[in-house]
């Protein structure tokens, strides 16, 4: 019954998504080109409502139990309904950020999702007390945001959360997560069925409907399926994600340097540096899938590491995302200031 919901769940995608096209036009949910954007031409928006419809037809199909259920559904319906408006009608900043909130407080509050403690790799526990509301709800705000800022290429949000949502699934199947597994599979066929008209050249973009959704289940689900735990296996989520966080964290860091609002945009996100580099728009999209299933086989690796080795590994991971975050310019052209001192430590050794 299970796997006949995903065959459905994805069919009802590729159904879904063409008559999500044609109301996209109808109703004006169109992107715009302009010198920010890729596409030449303008593009339906609104697809991932696709993607929910067919997601909310295998949750009513198989109906996953869990005492979270009802709390992530209306979260759900929230960040669909913001996305839906901002597809139409580009909201400010700060409604989005209203919507965004509400969801993830329907989770924190009503469903009582919180991350209480973690326990420490060599003993004791890190308790957050009071900062455990604050901190889940930024958690799903950030991933949810995370996703977005990465939605500007065909099929760059939707693969790379496919991925993501692959690996949570089967670390939560390792574990014996059920639920977690029945609903990350549910968005991910639903998901996969929208991916036929997004992979480049794209027919229809996913909008904010689609970059919020996805955002807030995956959000969502990666802290079902390990709060509550360990310090190294609450760090599996951060790695799984490792291509939106990185990307965010560094938009971050680039707007600091450069002194501009941390709503800026522009184009310096990790897609764009990687068009700039001479790569197509389908080679740095296929790079990008690459990035983020080596996240997920590290993430897998690395939730059966004992402590010594994990540790290893996220150290060399980090290394390894700062080098690359600097050769492609995310932070700008000139901070680079890992690479200058690899640069005089060569220097000095050729010296002598």
């Amino acid at each position: 019954m299970f796997y006949l919901t995903l065959i459905v769940c994805f069919f009802i995608s590729v159904i879904a998504t063409p008559l999500i096209k044609k109301l996209a036009f109808l109703i004006g949910a169109t992107d715009r080109p302009n010198q920010r954007k890729v596409h030449q031409s303008i593009m339906p928006r609104l697809g991932g409502l696709a993607i929910y419809i067919s997601f909310m037809a295998g949750i009513l199909l198989i109906r996953p139990e869990n005492q979270y259920s009802f709390a992530i559904l209306l979260g759900c319906f929230i960040i669909i309904v913001t996305g839906i408006c901002d597809d139409l009608f580009e909201l400010p900043a700060k409604y989005k950020m209203l919507g965004q909130l509400a969801a993830a407080c329907s989770v924190v509050f009503l469903g009582n999702l919180q991350v209480v403690f973690i326990n420490l790799p060599f003993g004791g526990q890190l308790q957050f007390g009071l900062l455990s509301i604050p901190f889940t709800i930024l958690w799903i705000v950030g991933i949810t945001n995370a996703i977005n800022l990465i939605d500007g290429l065909d099929g760059l949000a939707a693969g790379v959360s496919s991925i993501a949502l692959i690996t949570i699934s089967g670390i939560a199947l390792i574990q014996g997560n059920l639920f977690v597994v029945a609903v990350g599979l549910i968005v991910l066929a639903s998901t996969l069925g929208f991916l036929l008209y997004n992979f480049h050249p794209a027919s229809i973009f996913m909008g904010d409907t689609g970059a919020l959704f996805l955002g807030f289940i995956i959000s969502v689900l990666s802290l079902l399926g390990f709060k509550n735990v360990t310090f190294i296996s609450f760090v599996i989520p951060v790695i799984i994600l490792g291509v939106p966080i990185s990307d965010t964290f560094f938009a971050i860091i680039r707007r600091l340097i450069n002194k501009q609002p941390l709503s800026a945009p522009d184009k310096s996100h990790l897609h764009h540096c990687m068009l700039r580099m001479g790569y197509s728009h389908r080679q740095t999209v296929l790079i990008i899938y690459a990035m983020a299933a080596f996240f997920g086989l590290v993430a897998v690796i690395y939730s059966q590491a004992r402590i010594g080795g994990a540790l290893f590994l996220i150290t060399v991971v980090i290394l390894l995302i700062e080098i690359i975050a600097e050769k492609i310019g995310l932070m700008g052209k000139d901070h680079r200031p890992l690479l200058k001192i690899f640069r005089t430590l060569t220097t000095v050794k050729d010296r002598s």
